[in-house]
């Protein structure tokens, strides 16, 4: 019931958005339909999974108010702390047990949970279960995929390194901050 409860608002939330979106279509994609892509290997950063699929963007969607997209992180996978400048953030964990830090605090999430933080909160995620997560992610505002595209390439590409001045600038573009990244305090 939960679950029907969830869909239905998120299918609502996303109607009123579309709605208002000028230039918006309509978009219906199966689980492993979408922009499907590969994270570049990173240096400083660890990755939660090396794929993901953007399923509700401006560039595919014409969507001007949601991102959508879904990964599923396998056991011990990791979103590093970071925080989102200027876009709100609504985590649905569908499968799976994840650990999540919001701030300064701690919270164990499991199947069928949400998380909303709003933008400027810090945040991680750990896979803390034995099964898979499998994830969607909404974000209120366009931004943040681009730092995830700046980061990873088309799926069926090779993926090649990135370095820490690439995620600096891919971070910059999608309006992220990671705290690995930050300038060190003296």
């Amino acid at each position: 019931m939960k679950k029907i409860i969830l869909l239905v608002v998120v299918t609502l939330l996303a109607i009123t958005c579309f709605a208002q979106s000028q230039g918006a279509k309509t978009v219906v994609l199966e689980k492993n339909e979408g922009e499907a892509r590969v994270r570049r290997p990173l240096g400083v950063l660890p990755i939660p999974t090396a794929e993901f699929i953007l399923k509700v963007t401006p560039e595919n969607s014409g969507s001007k108010h949601l991102v959508l997209g879904t990964e599923d992180i396998p056991p011990g996978g990791v979103i590093p702390k970071h925080k989102h400048l200027e876009q709100d953030e609504i985590l649905l964990v569908q499968t799976g047990t994840a650990h999540v830090t919001l701030g300064d605090k701690e919270y164990d999430v499991h199947a069928g949970g949400t998380v909303f933080f709003p933008a400027q909160t810090w945040v991680s995620l750990k896979n803390s279960g034995t099964d898979s997560i499998s994830l969607v992610f909404i974000f209120s505002s366009p931004g943040f995929e681009r730092n995830m595209r700046c980061g990873s390439v088309p799926a069926g590409q090779t993926a090649p390194p990135i370095n820490t001045d690439e995620l600096k600038a891919c971070a910059h573009e999608g309006h992220v901050e990671y705290e690995v990244l930050r300038p060190a305090t003296k």
